[in-house]
């Protein structure tokens, strides 16, 4: 196999290219720092075009996540039915060929920059409904039926909100009707989410569908507690309203999706596993990775660079845990550290307090690494019980960090440094917030999410979490390098699943041998792993090119370089794709390290 160019991370250099990306390039290394030049005709044009694009996708969309307070004003829930999906492929078909006519080169430098993200974002829009991945609308640990349980309704100020989410719930049935149809097209030609990574997925409808009680069931947790800004009596009539579409619409509409899962969709479903099994396969999961890690890496590229890090990582474990005192084998360590109670927690309320306390002392650190810091602030909260035995550990945003206390025993505490830092304070929070701060920015960047960009930064602050002293014990180290471990894992196992016919007990035992996490997670991992093709790529690949980056800077450089300014770039740019990031850097290199911080308060 040959293989291309590495960097000194060992990360194959295969970005992805085109003329467009290296007029960008020389754009950016022309005008390092931010642009404040006057628009050209070109950028007016361009200007029209996302703009219109970015507010019909608003209105077309209607996205909904209940669990992150995304879309809470919206009265109605997306179409998906098989019209709406063909009317969304023609009107970016459209966009594309509009985007077509427009010379970069023409472009002032910021939109130049704006031209790549955008460009790629339509081609990956176009390329889902091409190979219609809505037939196939959830995966082991997202779904559309999840995503609407109102966990972040404690934000909720006034009976607008209350009402629109009414207006939402009494939509459930139309929504869930078109999906079922979409899933039933996937069925019919085999795009399905794989049976063996099923089992037990169907139970968070059931816990809907099967509490009949109104007030006691999940939607209304609304209204139990409203704010006082509220008067009473229309309280007491949006509660009315409530229990009336809760019982008309939502348990009727979970009812029947529960029936269609179990009698037709769970026993139709594919037993094959790999991506590349699928129709159009192996298009189908090169997409996939060009999607989530915005390079043109091969699956073979992608497996060898795992298999070395893997073997990088094995002998920093080694030495972590003889730091630990621990004379054994690594094998009888990891059963230690999986057994032994005192690395749990006792108590949910334990293992969140522990979070916050981790969060708090980052908190202490930031202003000597960051200057670039985000107004906003993120909470902590449990993932909501019915969806939490499949979900992930933790998921962060700009505003909450969802931390998973279900089955405290196979969670342990030797892993929630790394765990807070990627979710919360030095990750997804941080960089989440900073995005949605940047008005400078069109809102297609600031509220859009690249993979290999916004999991590679958080992945990025585990390791920066040891350089700020944030990880207390040895134990907790060993615990980040258990983490890194998982990630390079990771691109063995996905390629292994998706390219090589890897089955899942394979990729389970896989990690198991080479990591500490806890069995239950190995099992959930594996199952997202397979039901979500190329994602689990991003955070191993966005990472080491920020390292890269940061060596590459640093070299150059030498005592000019400042870590505030780098992380400040880094911060700045909102999610990008790769080949725009290490534009940047290069930019901020030629530029002697100025920080973007300091050119903007200019």
């Amino acid at each position: 196999m040959e293989m291309a160019p590495s960097n000194a991370s060992g990360i194959p250099l295969n970005l992805l290219s085109s003329k467009a990306v290296a007029a960008l390039l020389a754009v950016i290394l022309i005008a390092p720092g931010p642009s404040h030049a006057a628009p050209t005709d070109s950028d007016t044009r361009f200007e029209a075009i996302y703009s219109r694009e970015w507010s019909w996708r608003q209105i077309e969309l209607g996205k909904v996540d209940e669990t992150h307070g995304e879309g809470a004003a919206n009265t109605y829930l997306p179409h998906v039915d098989q019209n709406s999906q063909s009317r969304r492929l023609a009107y970016w078909r459209a966009v594309l060929e509009s985007l077509s006519q427009t010379d970069p080169k023409n472009l002032s430098p910021d939109e130049a920059v704006n031209f790549e993200i955008y460009r790629l974002q339509i081609e990956n829009l176009i390329a889902d409904q091409t190979l219609r991945t809505y037939e196939a609308p959830f995966s082991s640990n997202k779904s559309f039926w999840a995503a609407l349980l109102p966990s972040y309704s404690s934000g909720w100020r006034g009976a607008a909100e209350y009402q629109a989410y009414i207006g939402r719930m009494r939509d459930i049935p139309r929504y869930f009707d078109e999906e079922i149809q979409n899933m039933r097209a996937g069925l019919a030609r085999g795009l399905t989410v794989p049976r063996p990574s099923l089992v037990g997925r169907d139970q968070s409808i059931a816990d809907i569908a099967g509490q009949t009680d109104p007030e006691a069931n999940l939607y209304y947790a609304p209204f139990t507690s409203m704010p006082a800004s509220i008067p009473a009596e229309e309280q007491a009539k949006l509660k009315v309203e409530a229990v009336s579409v809760i019982r008309e619409s939502v348990i009727p509409a979970h009812a029947k999706l529960l029936d269609f899962m179990r009698r037709e969709y769970i026993p139709g479903a594919r037993l094959t596993l790999a991506a590349e099994a699928l129709p159009d396969g192996p298009a189908f999961y090169r997409q996939m990775i060009r999607e989530f890690t915005t390079t043109d890496l091969t699956p073979d590229q992608i497996h060898q660079m795992g298999l070395e890090q893997v073997a990088r990582i094995h002998a920093e474990m080694l030495t972590a845990m003889k730091a630990t005192g621990y004379a054994g084998t690594l094998p009888d360590f990891l059963q230690y550290l999986r057994t032994d109670p005192k690395f749990y927690a006792k108590t949910p309320e334990a293992y969140l307090g522990a979070s916050a306390l981790i969060a708090k002392r980052g908190d202490a650190k930031l202003s000597a690494y960051f200057g670039l810091l985000p107004r906003g602030r993120f909470t902590i909260t449990p993932v909501p019980a019915n969806i939490a035995p499949f979900y992930l550990p933790g998921h962060g945003s700009a505003h909450v960090f969802l931390l998973n206390t279900y089955d405290l025993a196979h969670r342990p505490l030797y892993e929630l440094t790394a765990l807070t830092l990627h979710e919360g304070e030095l990750g997804h929070g941080l960089q989440f917030s900073l995005a949605e701060e940047q008005p400078e920015q069109p809102a297609f960047r600031r509220y859009s999410v690249i993979s290999a960009y916004t999991e590679g930064w958080a992945f990025y602050t585990e390791k920066l979490g040891k350089e700020m002293g944030l990880y207390s014990t040895p134990y907790d180290d060993f615990g980040r390098l258990s983490w890194e471990m998982w990630r390079a894992c990771r691109l063995v196992v996905d390629t292994g699943i998706h390219h090589s016919g890897w089955t899942r007990r394979q990729a389970i035992d896989y990690l198991a041998t080479n990591t500490s996490l806890p069995l239950h997670e190995i099992n959930t991992e594996v199952d997202r792993y397979i039901t979500q093709p190329g994602q689990a790529l991003s955070y191993a690949i966005g990472m080491l090119d920020i390292e890269r980056l940061r060596a590459k800077a640093e070299a150059a450089l030498g005592r000019d370089f400042d870590i505030r300014a780098f992380h400040d770039t880094v911060l700045s740019m909102g999610s990008v794709p790769l080949p725009v990031l290490d534009a940047r850097i290069d930019a901020f290199i030629a530029s002697g390290g100025a920080d973007p911080v300091m050119d903007l308060k200019k």
